[in-house]
């Protein structure tokens, strides 16, 4: 089954320069075991794809049950100053990647919402 990332997790995101980053956040210690197996840089590079966003890093913070990742050129070359875009900020990145679809087993998605 297919749940949206928003079931397992929050988000906060920002932006510097042509770059930005996002802060996936678990809602429990489940879904952060989850998050880290299947929320992966290249998934999360496929889905900004259309924004450029450039080799995306991602790095883990277990102790806060998170996952932050860089798209160093996702605003594009001079950033939200020079962008043309409509929303040329980095602060709606992250409710955007809350919506990113994740394949989860059953037991999988009860895991993840218990709390422990």
């Amino acid at each position: 089954m297919t749940t949206p990332l928003s079931d397992l997790a929050h988000a906060r995101s920002g932006d510097k320069g042509s770059g930005a980053n996002i802060g996936v956040i678990a809602r429990t210690p489940s879904a952060y075991a989850i998050l880290c197996r299947h929320l992966t840089a290249s998934r999360v590079a496929e889905f900004f794809a259309a924004l450029g966003p450039g080799d995306v890093v991602r790095y883990e913070l277990p102790n806060l049950h998170a996952l932050n990742f860089v798209l160093p050129a996702v605003l594009g070359e001079g950033g939200g100053a020079l962008s043309l875009r409509s929303d040329a900020q980095g602060k709606a990145l992250g409710q955007a990647l809350l919506r990113m679809e994740i394949e989860l087993t059953v037991e999988e998605l009860a895991a993840a919402r218990a709390r422990v």
